[in-house]
């Protein structure tokens, strides 16, 4: 009878898993002619955002300033990305060119 019971709150705590992890996505924000598109993006907590850089010759990198994150410079070709597991807008540069600006908006 314990194993059944067992048996039972696995299955629950799988769906429970798979439910979350179909429910994270994934955004691109590409980055070309030194901007950012789009520009703001709105997500949801646990989807990922991928920065590409579509640039010929420049690499760029994001900068949150808010808390001093900053990723490596990556170049044309190259991609960056990070997961938002809370909600909150985070506004972000790029490290070499801070006329160059976004925000990553995360609902709940």
């Amino acid at each position: 009878m314990r194993l059944k019971t067992n048996a039972a709150a696995v299955v629950a705590l799988l769906g429970t898993l798979q439910t979350s992890i179909a429910c994270a996505a994934e955004h691109e924000v590409s980055i070309l002619d030194y901007k950012y598109s789009p520009a703001v993006v709105e997500i949801r907590a646990g989807d990922t955002v991928i920065w590409v850089n579509h640039e010929k010759r420049t690499s760029h990198s994001v900068l949150f300033e808010a808390s001093g994150e900053e990723s490596e410079r990556f170049f044309p070709g190259e991609k960056w990305s990070r997961t938002f597991p809370q909600a909150g807008r985070f506004e972000y540069r790029c490290g070499p060119h801070p006329e160059m600006k976004g925000a990553v908006v995360v609902g709940e």
